[in-house]
């Protein structure tokens, strides 16, 4: 859930329009973290959303991320229900069978939770990119962002994540793409859905004009309960 982005040091203008977008992109995840955990009845997941403090950022940060492309702006810290990924979901599957048939109820919730960490990644990204939408006048659709486009909107970090839990769970490329396909269309209509874009966009709000390097989790859960 890292945010890396260039930024014109002498442009405060285009500082600006980045603190907007990597607001909303981090209460994207923020928020699909909370409200997914809440309305699928999980346990809560602590996190805490870091950021770079934009007033000082130089030249050599500028410098920096242009030879090295590592320069963190922002990211969610924690915020996963799945702390530790198998090798291998088959070899998960099969030790939990031996052991004890009554642990599929484990596997169910295991599942569950797999799914639901790989849609909160995508939710950021998505969320930058209805914002920009938005701002363009534009009507995000399937087609103005797909998975490809997600890149475009600081979702490279967030990729390289999903594509740690799809290798584990299965070595096949085409049930990798079969099941991001899924997970996208539900990441999708959660950030289209009104009322959790009114959640994100209050969160978001707030990002931006409390001016922290830190929101901890209990500010995002009273931002998203008022």
């Amino acid at each position: 859930m890292k945010r890396n982005v260039m930024i014109d040091v002498y442009n405060r203008d285009i500082v600006e329009e980045h603190k907007q977008r990597i607001a909303f992109h981090e209460a994207g995840h923020a928020s699909a973290i909370y409200l997914n955990s809440k309305a699928k009845n999980l346990p809560p997941v602590y996190f805490q959303i870091k950021f770079k403090d934009f007033d000082h950022v130089t030249e050599e940060d500028v410098i920096n991320f242009q030879t090295t492309h590592d320069d963190c702006i922002a990211h969610v810290e924690g915020g996963r229900l799945i702390e530790s990924l198998p090798p291998s979901l088959d070899g998960f599957i099969k030790k939990i069978c031996t052991h004890n048939e009554a642990m599929l109820d484990l596997l169910e919730d295991y599942m569950t939770a797999f799914e639901t960490d790989i849609v909160n990644l995508l939710i950021g990204p998505l969320a930058e990119a209805k914002y920009v939408a938005d701002k363009d006048d534009e009507l995000i659709n399937h087609h103005l962002v797909n998975m490809g486009a997600l890149k475009n909107y600081g979702g490279s970090s967030d990729l390289t994540v999903i594509h740690e839990y799809l290798q584990s769970y299965s070595a096949s490329q085409q049930q990798h793409y079969e099941k991001l396909g899924e997970l996208f269309r539900v990441a999708f209509n959660f950030v289209t859905d009104s009322s959790n874009w009114q959640s994100i966009s209050r969160l978001a709000q707030y990002i931006v004009a409390s001016n922290k390097n830190c929101i901890r989790y209990e500010e995002v859960v009273a931002v998203l309960e008022r």
